[in-house]
């Protein structure tokens, strides 16, 4: 559970610099104003605490009723007033991680399902909340970068998106400091693992040798 009650300490650091006249602003998930991500970010929680419920009492309780419902509810968030708005963030924090808090140790091994369908332990969640806050500290656009992720994160994050892609990429990833290949691809693309990651991730070039567009991950 540390590095994604760190994670969540980076990335309220990071909402705590936004002010209201800011929440309208772009960031570096095109697209999406700071409003858009803190209220992802805050709904994702509470879609977190109902496979907590699903965990806990066996009782299925999907993270959200269908992806238009998702999508309908993080627009939501967008209009509802500054103040409103980060004291959801705040609320959803508390309430995931007392819920986590909550869990006994059979409970973090039961069955649930992800949002994207896959059939997972409950456990699951501390790497799905971890990349998350992680990520989207940097989309705020507010000064965190890949560098601050924690290395492990970086590691385990590069594997997932490439396997993501599937046939979709041809790609090798190689790390220039390590010398640790990620993929097995005929086109080489070196750089950082923090470049590697926000590159595979399609948030930019930078850290890596490549002006390739990445496959779509999420």
């Amino acid at each position: 559970m540390t590095l994604a009650l760190r994670g969540t300490a980076h990335y309220t650091q990071q909402v705590s610099h936004i002010t209201e006249d800011e929440l309208g602003e772009e960031t570096n998930l095109e697209g999406w104003t700071r409003a858009h991500i803190i209220s992802h970010v805050s709904y994702n929680a509470a879609a977190l605490c109902n496979l907590v419920e699903w965990a806990t009492t066996g009782v299925e309780t999907p993270m959200y009723s269908s992806p238009t419902a998702r999508n309908e509810e993080i627009e939501y968030g967008t209009t509802l007033p500054p103040a409103a708005l980060f004291n959801l963030h705040d609320h959803t924090v508390a309430r995931l991680t007392a819920a986590w808090n909550s869990m006994d140790d059979a409970a973090w091994g039961h069955q649930v399902r992800t949002a994207q369908g896959r059939t997972v332990p409950a456990e699951e969640m501390l790497w799905m909340r971890s990349r998350e806050v992680w990520i989207h500290a940097f989309d705020l656009n507010k000064g965190a970068t890949f560098e601050q992720i924690p290395t492990i994160i970086l590691q385990t994050l590069i594997p997932e998106i490439l396997a993501k892609w599937g046939d979709q990429a041809d790609f090798t990833l190689i790390d220039t400091d390590s010398g640790e290949r990620y993929g097995t691809g005929s086109t080489e693309i070196r750089g950082s693992l923090a470049g590697l990651a926000r590159w595979a991730s399609g948030r930019g070039s930078a850290g890596v040798d490549t002006d390739l567009e990445p496959p779509r991950w999420l």
